[in-house]
């Protein structure tokens, strides 16, 4: 009895993934797809369009309980947490931004043609994400320095070494130096960063 509301619900979802594609064509092996709750809904078409309906529950990350010394700890994590939220998109946008220069250059021959679509693409992502990133904090800042080393294996100092040359390189890195910060940092997720670690696999897989 006490397992009846939750076979009411699976039935009734089932009665609901199938009402829907009866409105769709059937356009392949997979012809509805939904996520609630942490699962991914699907109905397959069979060879002989029969169909099955089936529930693919994602991977769910377990850590021991953390144990904060003091408020101040507390404080402090929840805080990890915030920024890791507010800076990873951003990572993600350097990663990609990355991987589709490399791939766009090395279909451009001349190198008159390669620094022209440089300085093209730095305007581009200057445009639309600078006043976004005019507004992290400075402890933000420092985190997105780490979390672009994640994200591409190259520290910030060697990406801007790599595409604007090493004297831009180094004028940014005395100017990040002089406000403690430093653009060679490399990110170890399994000593220093541990934490910061942690906070991003729960946060990319929605259990923060």
């Amino acid at each position: 009895m006490n397992n009846l509301p939750k076979i009411r619900w699976i039935f009734i979802l089932c009665l609901f993934s199938l009402e829907s594609i009866a409105q769709q064509q059937n356009n392949g092996r997979v012809i509805y797809s939904a996520y609630e709750s942490r699962m991914l809904y699907q109905v397959h078409v069979l060879p002989n369009n029969d169909t099955i309906y089936t529930g693919t529950l994602f991977s769910l990350y377990i850590y021991p309980p953390l144990k904060f010394k003091n408020k101040a700890q507390e404080k402090f994590y929840w805080k990890t947490v915030r920024d890791v939220k507010k800076v990873l998109p951003y990572a993600r946008v350097v990663s990609s931004t990355l991987n589709k220069a490399n791939d766009d250059l090395a279909k451009i021959p001349l190198e008159k043609d390669r620094k022209k679509y440089l300085k093209n693409l730095e305007h581009d992502v200057k445009k639309r994400y600078e006043p976004d990133i005019r507004d992290l904090t400075f402890n933000q800042g420092k985190l997105l320095i780490k979390m672009i080393d994640r994200e591409t294996s190259m520290t910030s100092y060697e990406l801007i070494k790599l595409y604007r040359g090493p004297l831009i390189a180094a004028f940014w890195q005395g100017v990040a130096r002089l406000f403690g910060a430093n653009l060679k940092e490399e990110y170890n997720g399994n000593d220093k960063d541990r934490i910061i670690e942690r906070v991003i696999t729960l946060v990319e897989n929605g259990q923060l």
